[in-house]
Order: C-alpha cells, then structure tokens, then sequence
C-alpha cells in the first residue's frame, strides 16, 4: 500500500477505535437515569460510578501502557486494550448491583487507557508539524462520532430493549476493529524492536525487560520533571485539568438535566443530542484542524489564542442554556457552543506532540489525562450530584439545573492557561526543534530552557 494511502487508513481505523472507546461514555450518561431507578441508586453514587471510580484506574493506568508505547509495539498496545475494554462494556449488561457494575467499569477503564496516547504517538511519527492539526482533528472526529453512535443508537436500544441489552450490544464492534488495527497497521518501529536472530530467545527476553525497566524507572522521573519545567506544556495540562472537571461534570448530568427538566424520554433526547453533538462536533473538529493547518499553519501561538476566545464565549453560552425556560432555546445553545468548542481539539493536541520528541509522546498524552481525569472525570460528576442531593430539599427535581448552572464559569479559568500558553509556545518550540537535532546527534534532550526575557 502507497505511504498517503497508508496514513488515511491509519487515521480512519484510529478514529474507528476512538469512537468505540467513547461510545460507552456517552451511553452511561443517558441511562443514568434507568439505572438509577433499576438498581436504586442515589446522585451521589451515579456520581463516583460515571467519575471518581471510573477515572481513577483510566489515568493511572493510562502512564505505564503510554511508557510502553513509547518504547514498545503502539499497535499491539492499541488492539490488545479494545479488545478488552470492549469486552468489559459488554459485561455491564450483566451487572446486578452497585458494586458488580463498578468492578465492570474499572474494567473498561483499564482497557480505554490503552487507546489515545499510543494513537497520538503513532499520527505524530507519521505526518509532519505542519500536517499535524489536520491529521489530529481527522483522528478527534471519533469522539463527535462516538457521540452520534451512543446518543442516537445507544438512546433508541435502551428505550426498545434496556440498559443492559444496550451495553451487550456496543460491546460488539470493538472486537472487530481491535483485529483491522492488529493485522493492517503497522508499527514504525518494528524493524528495530525486531530481536536478533543470533541471540538466545530467553536471553534476549530477559535481557530486554531488563533494559527496558531500567530504562522506564530512570526516564520516567526525569520526563515527569522536564514535563513540568516545560512552561507551555504546564499550561496546557492546568487547563485541561480544569476543562475536564467542569466538562465532565456538565456533560455527564446533562442527559439526566433535560430528561427531569423538560420530560424527555432517552430516544428523542439521543436524537436531539445525535445531531447536536455528533454533526456539530464534526464539524467543529474538522474545521478547527483545517484551520488550523491552512490559516495558522506553524503558528501555534494564534492557535492557542484562538482556543482561550472559544472557551470563554463557551462559558457563557453553557450559563444561558441551564438558564433556558424551554428545552429549544437549550438545544439551540448547545448546538452553538458545541461547534465553537470542538475547533480546538486538533491544533491542542497536535501542539502538545510537537513540543515532545517521538519517545516522549505517548507519555506526555498519559501524563495530561492522568492530571486531568483525576481532577476532572473523577470529581466534576461527583461534585455535580452531591451539590444535586445538597439543593434538592430546597429545589426539588430542579436542583440538578442549578448544580449544573454553577459550574458554567469554570470554563474562564481554563481559558486563562490557554492564553498562557500562548505566550510561552515560541519559545519553547524553539527548545524542542533544538532538542529533535540534538537526538538525532545522540546528545542530551532538555525539555525546556531558560527564557531569554520574561516577556517570552
């Protein structure tokens, strides 16, 4: 297969598993409310369920299989772990209580690890600086489409047959791409991980686990420390982090938000959400990479300034939809800030792979979703449902809208280390197209450098 032909494949297939490793996200979220009622759940536990637990296994498990992208086989890694995950998904049709469908979801969460920093890694060593926004935001189209399949399909199965006979089903097409990716992508770095033929099988098995825990316990501190002395990078991970409490806060209760507010039932709401969040995202994250790559090409530090407009504009667009006295002008809202918001998928990740060398990519993703999913996936819906349980008295089925409405200013916040970003960005690309040369001569790698002024 010709090389450009190649990296399509590669990008379609990436975004394919990318969806699936989604879709269960999406589908939790609109059955809240089913499985809130079949199992007796409170807020709170829906809360550590969809959050604290989930998250807590997804990132720190999320930076060993990244170390070991960026020192292994990223397709092995990428095959291996959805079909695990996909697996799990399909277990939680299964399960009879709180505590089953929480071992379940750990599971899952053990398995999705797997997936977005190994295929980060690979897009960046297969397309060029310039070529990366583009190609990051075609891979990023598996989260809108993710969204498409999980409120669409996932809102009709469950109103038709159930929750549980929904998650048997989504845990289907996993196990299909999880052997497209084994069998026809292919790993750059296979020629070199190749062992020699004239040494010892068991030797040379030992001899390079050996290699490679030394070599992962003596980086990993160092990469930890030069990730945090990169300025730019340190931004961008503060930011995210808070983009993700607010945002999964938001996003996991929203479902549940219009379904007691307004009366939806789970199969007009998945295809109000469908076409909201599935072709507004799509079409948010395609232009924002086109963009990106045609109108700032290089110049990460509009790109980050364009971010940081984007989400303060989303913060007040998310206040006045919990604000909205009927379910269209909420709709309406959404529609608005979700191709707005999704602009900035490309240009953020793709700037994150070009300040890190090729050792260090899949790394320095885990390393973002271990902050942010921690902070964000694992407290945003919690603390959603507790000040939900704590308003209720006092608002009754509205107090959700409410708990829901205060977290609408955090996306401020998260613009503000966007923009800090954005004036620190030249300065340290400059560091990293210095250290790609040094690595390629053998010399030392500094992630980050002394600025020549403040204003830098």
């Amino acid at each position: 297969m010709k090389e450009p032909a190649y990296r399509r494949l590669l990008v379609v297939i990436l975004a394919a598993i990318l969806a699936c490793n989604y879709v269960d996200r999406s589908v939790l979220g609109l059955v809240l409310q089913n499985i809130k009622a079949d199992l007796s759940l409170s807020d709170t536990q829906l809360g550590f369920l969809t959050g604290l637990a989930f998250a807590l296994f997804y990132a720190v498990m999320g930076v060993p299989i990244a170390r070991w992208a960026d020192q292994g086989d990223r397709v092995v890694i990428i095959s291996v772990t959805a079909a695990m995950w996909s697996v799990a998904v399909a277990l939680c049709g299964v399960a009879g209580s709180f505590a089953q469908l929480l071992i379940v979801r750990i599971g899952v969460a053990i398995g999705e690890a797997g997936c977005i920093p190994p295929a980060h890694s690979l897009i960046a060593a297969s397309f060029t600086r310039e070529e990366r926004p583009r190609a990051v935001a075609r891979y990023m189209l598996g989260t809108p489409l993710s969204v498409m399949i999980g409120y669409f399909v996932g809102g009709w199965l469950n109103e038709l047959y159930g929750w549980r006979a929904t998650f048997r089903v989504l845990g289907l097409p996993g196990l299909a791409l999880a052997t497209l990716a084994w069998f026809f992508l292919k790993e750059p770095r296979r020629p070199r991980l190749a062992r020699s033929p004239s040494q010892h099988p068991a030797r040379a098995a030992t001899s390079d686990q050996t290699t490679l825990a030394a070599s992962t316990q003596s980086s990993l501190q160092e990469l930890c420390v030069g990730l945090w002395s990169n300025r730019t990078y340190r931004h961008l991970l503060l930011g995210f982090s808070i983009l993700s409490f607010f945002g999964y806060g938001l996003a996991n209760w929203q479902p549940a938000f219009f379904i007691r507010s307004f009366g939806l039932q789970t199969g007009e709401l998945g295809t109000w959400f469908t076409a909201i969040y599935g072709l507004g995202g799509l079409l948010g994250t395609y232009w924002g990479g086109e963009w990106a790559s045609r109108q700032a090409s290089g110049n990460e530090r509009l790109q980050l300034k364009a971010m940081a407009a984007a989400y303060c504009i989303f913060a007040v667009l998310s206040a006045l939809t919990y604000l909205s006295p009927n379910r269209y002008y909420a709709f309406g809202l959404i529609a608005l800030a979700t191709v707005g918001v999704t602009m900035v998928t490309g240009p953020l990740f793709a700037t994150i792979q070009t300040l890190v060398p090729d050792r260090m990519r899949a790394t320095s993703i885990a390393m973002l979703y271990l902050f942010a999913n921690l902070i964000g996936m694992g407290l945003g819906p919690l603390a959603v449902g507790a000040l939900s349980d704590t308003l209720r008295p006092l608002l009754g089925e509205e107090s959700l809208r409410y708990a829901l409405l205060a977290l609408c200013p955090g996306y401020l916040g998260a613009a503000g280390y966007l923009w800090k970003a954005s004036q620190t960005v030249d300065h340290d690309l400059r560091v990293a197209q210095a250290n790609d040369q040094s690595e390629r001569n053998g010399g030392h790698i500094a992630l980050s450098a002394p600025a020549k002024s403040p204003g830098v």
